[in-house]
Formats: structure tokens, C-alpha cells, sequence
């Protein structure tokens, strides 16, 4: 089977990530994974060196990890794609299946509410996935489900507790949609269970990931980092 891991954070781009994309890639590559997904958060989300920039600008620093991790994947043999994980107010989502020239062509995003650039994101032909639906935590002020805006939801994060993975699976069984886990890796080689997605081909693209949930040969799959 191939393994890959689908939300992960790097440093500095992700102000909550303590471990850099060199670290990842090497840890990743060592633990016997074929891909990883960079999900680093936006700019709207928690990330380093906010400021007013032209929006070209922010996108050049917001890339500048996946390149390095993608580059320093090539050298060593471990997959890596490309996905963001936009936030409103503590609620998360990853997207996947948009490539970085989209991104950089496509600034009207900065200035959307979330429902809209979920919406635009949609009609591009990304896959929107929930990010840990049902966390709780003190800045967050309430839980908000968009279930008309998505296509999967994060059943198992690997940072979350077990009660809140059980509603985001009644939640994605309920509204019928896709079961995705990932283990939301800041710290690389550090996080105690690992979480993620597994087929029996590999992938050579954002695309073969998609097509492998769509198809229902994607499996979700945790395992202790020890």
C-alpha cells in the first residue's frame, strides 16, 4: 500500500508549525510514506509575516515551504503535493486539486467571505475538505458546518480527540460525504499518531487523489509514531 500524509504544517510559513519542510520531508521519507500534502495555513489563517504586501507578494513567501519541501523531495524520493488549509474564525478547510499559478492568478480570493471562496473554489475544481469540524478550543467562538460548501470532512485528525473525530464521522455519514484523516503534523518526527490516506497505486498528482476518494479506493488509516 502507499501512504500519504494530507495535513501538515512547516515552518516558518505556519506560525504554529515547530518543525521546518527539511525536517518533514526527511521524517516523512524515513517513516516509509510515498507523499505528503503541505497544507500550510493561508493568509487568512495563522500564519507568519502578516502584513500589508501586494498580494503577489504574500503569495511568494506563502509558497516559499512547499518549494522547498517539493524540491528537496525530488532529491530523495517522496512525493509532494500541494494543498492550503483557509480558515474563518477557528474553522478550517483543506483544499486540494488547485495548483500554485492558480493561486497567484487569482487574488479576488483575499477579499471573499468563506462560503464564497468555498463556493469559487468549488466551480475551479478544487476538493474541499472540513477540516476537524467539531474542535473545541478557546479561541474558537462557536463551531460552524458548511456542509452544502464541501466534499469530504477530516474524520480522523490525529491531533483531535476521540469524541470529536465520532462527530465528524456522524457528521460526514449523515450529509453523506467523503471520510478523510490526516494527521495535522506540526512537529514532524515528534507526533505521537500518525494519521492518513492509503491506495493500493500511487499517486502522481493532486488529481490521483482525488480520483482515489471520488472512486472509494482511498482508505483512511492511523498508526503510532514510535
Amino acid at each position: 500500500m502507499y501512504r500519504y500524509e494530507t495535513h501538515m504544517h512547516t515552518m516558518p510559513v505556519s506560525g504554529c508549525a515547530k518543525a521546518d519542510a527539511r525536517e518533514n520531508v526527511l521524517f516523512y521519507k524515513e517513516a516509509g510514506y510515498d507523499g505528503i500534502f503541505i497544507t500550510n495555513h493561508f493568509p487568512d489563517g495563522n500564519i507568519n509575516n502578516k502584513n500589508e504586501r501586494p498580494y503577489s507578494e504574500r503569495m511568494k513567501y506563502y509558497f516559499s515551504d512547499y518549494d522547498e519541501a517539493r524540491a528537496l523531495g525530488e532529491k530523495v524520493g517522496l512525493k509532494v503535493f500541494l494543498g492550503i488549509e483557509t480558515s474563518n474564525g477557528g474553522t478550517d478547510f483543506l483544499i486540494y486539486g488547485l495548483d500554485k499559478e492558480w493561486y497567484l492568478s487569482h487574488p479576488e480570493i483575499d477579499h471573499m467571505v468563506m462560503s464564497q471562496k468555498l463556493l469559487h473554489f468549488r466551480e475551479n475544481g478544487a476538493f474541499i475538505v472540513q477540516a476537524h469540524p467539531f474542535r473545541e478550543a478557546g479561541y474558537i467562538d462557536h463551531i460552524r458546518l458548511y456542509p452544502r460548501h464541501i466534499d469530504g470532512v477530516e474524520v480522523i485528525n490525529a491531533c483531535r480527540s476521540d469524541f470529536e473525530n465520532e462527530m465528524a464521522g456522524l457528521y460526514a455519514q449523515k450529509y453523506g460525504l467523503y471520510r478523510l484523516a490526516g494527521s495535522d503534523n506540526h512537529v514532524a518526527g515528534r507526533q505521537p499518531l500518525l494519521a492518513g490516506i492509503e491506495c493500493e497505486t500511487p499517486f502522481t498528482s493532486e488529481q490521483d487523489y482525488i480520483n482515489a476518494v471520488k472512486s472509494g479506493k482511498a482508505k483512511i488509516f492511523t498508526r503510532k509514531n514510535i
